[in-house]
């Protein structure tokens, strides 16, 4: 280049920077202008993040409206429920659970979301003017009052499987298309746990009560179910455009709000970084119930009144708890719409008749006591369906990813078995 070229070469970048500043302003402002109806309206989906109490833990998503003529910007969300509605909690017991979509200003959504310290994503879709009117008309025919309920399902009919499939409806199953057919191998239980495992007390009944149902292989469609996992499988999506070739769908994602310290610090705890948890600790559960068991043998064969008294007293709040456990699993199958917490396999190790067994099992603190034939058939049938819980591991119609708890209760039915069994 001649020496006396350089000094216009900045010159040729700034005009050129203002060119396409131009451009694709005249662009937006044309689009917003369009005489084509829905043309001035903007799609987004939010997403928000986990946030502190426990049924804000799989994080929340809307759908975002922005008019660019009026300036109005709404949020539509289907995660609204009541605790003051009629019988709510009895409809939450029996799993007939209601929700609602509400529409609010956006503004408004945002600052809540900015004042509970989540984070909030933003992710902007590129849809045909006539499917951003299709959207929003179907939202507004959604918002009336025969409309804005529907069955609430932890994992099939909820905020974001909501959200999805209206999406999805604009643009004729084209989500559905690109998602459904692409997996991880990810499962309800496994995603289940990992978002609750900063709360172990609640995580770990769950998961003791979730039954096979919830151990299906998912779809990437499936998965969208959480709605930070929708975010996720959306930005690889992609859609006809206006000359026919594929194009993303979203076009701009933008990060509204970050979540704070301690929301930040639950997302990053051990559990969410060595979990999800109790997927893949049989091993060291089953080390730490063997040796208590053990404990316990030892315990039942001695001569001695108060060793065996340190046998009767766990062996009885054992059966308790279990049996009491074994009737609420009961329950969930045959009295709730629970799905997800039919046929549980851990039924068999909580199993309702060691509440009968409870009265020889305190008798059992004398050594030389020695339980009668009904007592010895009552342990020989829970002992045989505690081990028909592990035997049925390797049948392949039995998924339910359940080792853990196998690994827990198995070896205290050893115990008690044996010293009821002792003739």
């Amino acid at each position: 280049m001649r020496p006396e070229a350089r000094p216009q070469r900045p010159i040729a970048l700034l005009l050129a920077l203002l060119w396409l500043l131009f451009a694709a302003t005249a662009a937006a402002q044309a689009d917003a202008t369009s005489d084509e109806p829905g043309s001035e309206l903007q799609i987004s989906l939010l997403t928000f993040g986990p946030g502190e109490i426990y049924w804000e833990r799989f994080g929340h998503n809307a759908i975002a409206i922005r008019d660019r003529r009026s300036g109005e910007a709404v949020s539509y969300n289907y995660g609204i429920f009541d605790f003051e509605e009629e019988s709510f909690f009895l409809n939450f017991l029996r799993g007939h659970m209601r929700y609602t979509i509400e529409a609010t200003s956006l503004e408004r959504d945002l600052a809540w979301y900015r004042e509970e310290g989540r984070a909030v994503l933003e992710q902007e879709l590129q849809l045909a003017p006539a499917q951003r009117l299709a959207l929003r008309d179907f939202l507004e025919w959604n918002l009336r009052p025969e409309n804005a309920k529907y069955d609430y399902e932890y994992f099939t009919s909820n905020c974001s499987t909501k959200v999805r499939d209206a999406l999805d409806r604009v643009l004729g199953g084209a989500i559905r298309r690109s998602l459904e057919t692409r997996s991880r191998g990810y499962t309800y239980r496994l995603q289940a746990d990992s978002l609750l495992a900063p709360i172990p007390a609640l995580m770990l009944p769950m998961d003791l009560g979730l039954g096979p149902y919830a151990d299906r292989r998912l779809s990437f469609w499936d998965e969208s179910f959480i709605p930070a996992e929708f975010a996720q499988h959306l930005a690889q999506v992609q859609v006809d455009g206006a000359d026919g070739k594929p194009q993303p769908l979203v076009v701009a994602t933008r990060v509204l709000s970050t979540a704070n310290a301690n929301l930040a610090a639950d997302e990053n705890s051990w559990l969410r970084r060595h979990g999800p948890y109790p997927i893949g600790y049989a091993t060291p559960v089953a080390v730490v119930s063997v040796a208590l068991s053990l404990l316990l043998f030892v315990a039942a064969r001695s001569p001695r009144p108060r060793v065996a008294l340190a046998f009767a007293l766990p062996a009885a709040g054992f059966a308790l708890a279990a049996g009491l456990s074994g009737l609420v699993l009961a329950a969930l199958w045959l009295l709730t719409d629970h799905v997800s917490a039919w046929r549980n396999a851990n039924l068999l190790l909580l199993d309702p008749l060691l509440l009968l067994l409870l009265p020889a099992l305190w008798r059992s603190r004398r050594p030389d006591w020695r339980g009668g034939r009904a007592t010895r058939l009552l342990a020989g049938l829970v002992l045989t369906l505690a081990l028909l819980a592990l035997a049925i591991k390797v049948l392949p119609w039995f998924v339910q990813n359940n080792a853990v708890w196998i690994a827990l209760l198995l070896p205290p039915h050893l115990a008690l078995g044996w010293r009821l069994l002792k003739r």
